[in-house]
């Protein structure tokens, strides 16, 4: 079956190109004809995500790990792709199966999110060698920026100069158009004039910022453009593709422009070509918004977003240590769909991003958010806002996870507990954990970067030389080190247990005393109790609010959400090794304590 005949595409090119489906369908084989000739068209797609136990995603910029002496890559200077690949090689390997290279192309501004050129390397990064070099070692994700290209992009030139090629490319508005109903995360006036044909003032949707010029999808050249780019990334070894502010597709005057019914077909377009072609590729969807929108990108579970990230986890995670108490973050975690062999969340914590506090609004009262920004501030964080038609809002937190998560005024031993049990939070979730590089290696605030840089999110995307983060990582009394290898044993112990594969059943516990965070995670024959502390306090927890071990469970068995029996078998720790005897009394957890419980027998 060639993609002309695929019903599916087909059907969602109508809706989406009205009277220009048939023209976009030749394009599109077309395009498929260049990039996979050959192509048999009745492969089938992927049965079940190609995840397990083994995965864990690492996001991190292409120039993270900077080589000395500075300068222009060079014959004496390798360029900060080499650097990514020396520090993959010699410390990554036992640790994450997957990176995400955040964009690596050509851009002028948002550190890499203003994309002129889709098809290159930024020659200030290197070259596709290094890339193609990890590709052999690791899975990699690349970065979709389809919102919008650098007002420098070859498109948006060809566009002001009335290139017809161009002309339908980009969205723009008469002047005083009416934009109070337009959502985004951003305060900045949303139409930026730009010098058209004929010296015409053309005012141009720009979501983002004045140099990040929205496409208009509308146009089906437009899509075929994207899918051409998408698969350019899978030939490059792209076996996940990120999909960059994809909420803020699709615009129709009179509407929020957010969400849009033909945004989600957008995705199902995107989705339908990666089945069709039945290429081991994810789609991850980049949805910073409510969590029951941010799940809407699952559509049936079959036919948009194979992942979606876990956006609601990092501000209600944080809140939960920050406030001492876990009672927004379980009854959050109690309303988490069932684990699928279809689709996943990525469960992270921080990002290059800020720490966006819109998934938690449904569960926070307006005093704990408020709270949680005071406390992110007096923490040396900063609040970043967006438009909405009820006026400016919090929109994220710009401050890095460790820095926000534990009081300064802490032991360091304390600190680290309590960063590394919040990752242990993430790491026991049912889904794909993804980590932060920044997160992984133990760093704080870089407190000069907003300054520096003139962008709040810079607070949490230092360059580091390569040469320093190797030596801190090789010092066992480093803050970086300690990190590093804790959360280097909490991964390998995911590792080799089966009840934390991605779709193994999980059940949220309820009745703990409130400093608690409880999650038990099991197959047919394990079970793991995942306890966590999210207080400086020592917690009682009395014997019958634990969940008994003791027989392997039975296919089809509804784990109670709390259950006891003094008279069962004990748990041993999986991260320590020490058993828990519950026949003896109450267990008690030390502030920031996590235990992984295992039944003794296993």
């Amino acid at each position: 079956m060639t993609i002309k005949e695929n019903s599916t595409v087909r059907s969602l090119a109508e809706e989406l190109f009205p009277g220009e489906a048939g023209d976009f369908m030749e394009n599109l084989q077309e395009i498929l004809d260049r990039r996979f000739p050959g192509h048999p068209g009745d492969r089938r797609p992927l049965e079940a995500l190609p995840f397990s136990r083994e995965d864990l995603v690492l996001i991190t910029y292409g120039d993270q790990f900077l080589p000395e002496p500075e300068g222009a890559p060079s014959p004496d200077r390798p360029a900060p792709l080499e650097g990514l690949l020396h520090l993959a090689r010699t410390h990554l390997r036992e640790v994450i199966s997957c990176i995400h290279i955040l964009p690596f192309f050509p851009y002028t501004s948002d550190d890499g999110f203003s994309v002129s050129d889709y098809t290159r390397v930024n020659p200030d990064l290197g070259s596709w060698e290094p890339i193609q070099e990890l590709a052999k070692n690791f899975s990699l994700a690349f970065d979709l920026v389809l919102n919008h290209t650098s007002a420098s992009h070859e498109w948006f030139q060809g566009f002001l100069r009335g290139d017809p090629r161009y002309a339908r490319f980009y969205q723009h508005r008469p002047e005083g158009y009416d934009s109070s109903r337009v959502v985004r995360p951003r305060v900045h006036p949303l139409l930026t004039p730009f010098r058209g044909p004929g010296g015409k003032t053309l005012h141009v949707w720009t979501t983002f910022s004045e140099d990040q010029v929205d496409l208009d999808y509308s146009n089906p050249q437009v899509m075929a453009r994207i899918i051409d780019t998408l698969l350019l990334y899978v030939e490059r070894g792209a076996s996940m593709i990120r999909l960059d502010a994809i909420a803020y597709l699709w615009k129709e005057d009179g509407t929020p422009c957010i969400h849009h019914p033909c945004t989600h077909r957008a995705v199902q377009l995107l989705r339908a070509v990666i089945d069709h072609l039945a290429l081991e590729t994810v789609l991850l969807t980049e949805t910073n918004v409510p969590h029951e929108e941010n799940i809407s990108y699952f559509g049936n579970g079959r036919n948009e977003a194979h992942l979606v990230y876990n956006f609601a986890l990092p501000p209600l995670t944080l809140q939960a240590f920050t406030a001492g108490t876990a009672e927004n973050l379980t009854r959050w975690a109690r309303t988490l769909p069932e684990p699928s062999k279809q689709r996943a969340f990525l469960n992270f914590l921080a990002s290059h991003d800020g720490i966006g506090v819109t998934p938690a609004t449904d569960w926070l009262t307006p005093r704990e958010m408020e709270e949680l920004l005071r406390t992110v501030e007096a923490r040396g964080g900063l609040v970043s806002r967006k438009s909405t038609p009820e006026g400016e809002v919090p929109y994220e937190l710009n401050i890095n996870y460790a820095s926000a998560l534990a009081d300064p005024e802490l032991s360091e031993d304390l600190q680290i507990r309590a960063f590394v049990s919040a990752q242990a939070i993430m790491l026991a979730l049912a889904g794909v954990p993804g980590i932060y590089v920044h997160s992984l290696i133990g760093s704080e605030n870089w407190a000069e970067g907003p300054r520096v840089c003139g962008h709040n999110r810079a607070i949490n995307r230092e360059k580091l030389p390569l040469s320093r983060v190797l030596a801190d990582l090789e010092n066992p009394r480093s803050r970086r080190s300690r990190v590093f290898s804790a959360l280097k044993k909490l991964i390998s112990l995911r590792k080799g247990e089966p009840a934390f594969e991605p779709d193994a059943p999980q059940r949220v516990l309820t009745g703990l005393p409130r400093e608690l965070f409880g999650l038990l995670r099991f197959t047919e024959e394990r079970q793991v109790l995942c306890l966590t502390n999210t207080s400086a306090r020592q917690v009682p927890l009395p014997a019958e609010a634990i969940p008994p071990a003791g027989e392997p469970l039975p296919a089809g068995t509804a784990i109670p959400d709390r259950a006891g029996s003094p008279d069962s078998p004990g748990w041993r720790d999986m991260i320590t090794g020490r058993t828990i005897d519950t026949a003896r009394g109450e267990l008690s957890l030390a502030p920031y304590e996590t235990l992984w419980l295992r039944q003794d027998h296993l």
